[in-house]
């Protein structure tokens, strides 16, 4: 009798611990963030396992392995910017919110299962898109106007590429080519990107929409010969002796100064940025990978952050994760926290004379000189400019090694 209680109350406890809630089905599903009243933002993902799943954009591909399961809800969250998504099982696949807090996103979110079609489409384009295109956002507004270069391929209905901007490109934009309309999108956490336009022979006309109801037109002609300004040229310091300095502190509490010993007589590369920003994470994959592949070398890199995060701690929190995730093995110090903004951020460098953009790197020789300030990132996603964008930073970082 005294063995047959044990028994039972072991079973009673195991049964109290077992997680029954109903799990997400294994397979392919089609994720929609409502961007605006009348506009949807289609992803497609595949939960591979009951707490991993993975999100496609174009060629990309995001693991996401952060999920729980608590009663009838279910919470993912992404692998490195702060986003996550609420949810509930219905019948016809899953419905809640999508949340980032840095990035001030808040989107009703319902994901269709069984279904791989990023966007449906029944007609035969009437247009190739493919190739270059010169294009303005916020085309009739004098202060807010910038100009973008369009980089696509289309093979049958299917479109991917991006658009490039002085500030960065907007990384792995895919969908389709439906008769005349361009419909793309990409959802990668932080990123929240819906482009739709006309294509008429040589010119279109959209729309961007992007995040919570934000939007901005934008036209464009084929152009295979327009290029952007020189990423080179358009940060610059205060003047030419201007010397370049910083001090800020790591997630340990160390305060990190160009000063230190472990920068003297080396070629340094300062890169700002912030772990909210998708280009920044893309320049992060490949300086790491550099680094670890010349970590013997007289080279030596270190990240400032300016941060979005309400509060030191919630920044070092986004820090330490991108850290884990892309393996970084170099200081990535916390210059700002708050906010972004570029105004902001100068002031605490104010030996430049403006923040353009996020990621923006700055070169350093061995006798502590600034060569060369390079504005925005040119990402995987733009293919041809981002392996010439390696090939330059590998020459002129080797020039100044040899020095």
């Amino acid at each position: 009798m005294k063995f047959l209680l044990i028994l039972l109350s072991v079973f009673t406890l195991f049964s109290c611990n077992k997680d029954n809630s109903e799990k997400m089905r294994h397979g392919y599903w089609l994720g929609e963030l409502k961007v605006n009243e009348n506009k949807t933002l289609p992803f497609t993902f595949e939960v591979m396992a009951d707490k991993s799943l993975k999100i496609f954009n174009a060629e990309e591909v995001i693991l996401v392995d952060d999920i729980t399961y608590k009663n009838d809800s279910i919470f993912i969250k992404m692998p490195v910017f702060e986003g996550y998504f609420a949810l509930k099982l219905t019948k016809e696949g899953m419905v809640g919110r999508f949340t980032n807090t840095d990035m001030a996103l808040d989107l009703p979110f319902k994901a269709i299962y069984n279904s791989k079609e990023r966007f449906e489409t029944k007609e035969v384009p009437a247009v190739d898109i493919s190739g270059n295109w010169e294009v303005a956002f916020n085309p009739d507004s004098d202060q807010s106007v910038y100009q973008a270069k369009g980089v696509f391929q289309q093979n049958g209905k299917k479109v991917t590429g991006t658009f490039r901007t002085e500030a960065g490109d907007y990384r792995y934009l895919e969908g389709v080519m439906n008769v005349d309309e361009l419909q793309l999108s990409a959802f990668d956490g932080s990123h929240a990107f819906l482009f739709v336009a006309t294509v008429k022979d040589s010119t279109l006309n959209g729309v961007f929409y992007s995040g919570n109801k934000w939007s901005a037109a934008f036209e464009g002609q084929r152009n295979e010969h327009f290029e952007l300004s020189d990423a080179n040229l358009l940060t610059t310091l205060q003047n030419e002796d201007a010397h370049f300095e910083f001090s800020f502190p790591n997630e340990e509490g160390q305060t990190i100064s160009l000063a230190d010993a472990q920068f003297q007589n080396k070629v340094v590369v300062v890169q700002l940025m912030g772990t909210w920003c998708p280009n920044c994470l893309d320049e992060s994959v490949f300086f790491s990978e550099y680094f670890k592949l010349n970590s013997d070398k007289a080279i030596e890199f270190v990240a400032l952050a300016f941060e979005n995060a309400k509060t030191d701690s919630l920044a070092f929190e986004g820090i330490k994760r991108l850290k884990n995730r892309l393996g970084l093995d170099y200081p990535v110090l916390l210059a700002q926290s708050g906010t972004s903004d570029k105004v902001e951020a100068q002031k605490k460098l104010p030996m430049l004379k403006q923040v353009v953009s996020y990621p923006t790197t700055i070169f350093i020789d061995k006798t502590g000189k600034v060569r060369k300030i390079h504005t925005g990132f040119n990402g995987p996603a733009t293919g041809a400019k981002y392996v010439e964008f390696k090939n330059e930073f590998r020459t002129f970082v080797e020039e100044l090694l040899e020095e």
